[in-house]
């Protein structure tokens, strides 16, 4: 689903996706991952009106028996950092501050034109105070 933050859609993307869940053959685990894909042309301008594609995704050990109206999609693949989330959804734009704004300036990587996504696990519930997640941003090393 096409969104931006001041049009956030994750609630409608993933009401639509949980009913249809136990229909996706293969699964690999029980997790469920929010991903966001962007514009390659971005050239690091990003404001909250900036558009780009939010998935409601399971990972599959096989592609055959696909749903109807449901797609596959291949990561991409690459060096990633992995930081854990704890809270409540309000509270991960605290999450994002510091990961791009105090860990990634002053690590040896920069941010990677590729898929970012949060690993949710079975239950999740993004009101919980004691929610966890895991928050993959891709990276590359700094020229």
């Amino acid at each position: 689903m096409e969104m931006s933050l001041s049009m956030n859609k994750t609630s409608e993307l993933w009401q639509s996706f949980m009913p249809r869940r136990r229909e996706v053959k293969n699964r690999s685990n029980s997790d469920f991952i929010s991903m966001q894909v962007y514009d390659k042309n971005l050239n690091g301008l990003f404001s909250p009106n900036t558009l780009f594609k939010k998935w409601a995704v399971v990972e599959v050990s096989s592609y055959a028996d696909i749903p109807d109206s449901l797609e596959s999609y291949s990561l991409n693949g690459g060096k990633y950092v992995v930081f854990i989330h704890n809270g409540p959804a309000s509270e991960f734009p605290k999450t994002m501050q510091y990961i791009f704004e105090s860990w990634l300036p002053q690590s040896e990587y920069e941010l990677d034109n590729r898929e970012h996504f949060e690993i949710l696990p079975e239950g999740y519930s993004p009101v919980d105070p004691k929610a966890r997640e895991e928050v993959w941003i891709p990276i590359k090393q700094k020229l």
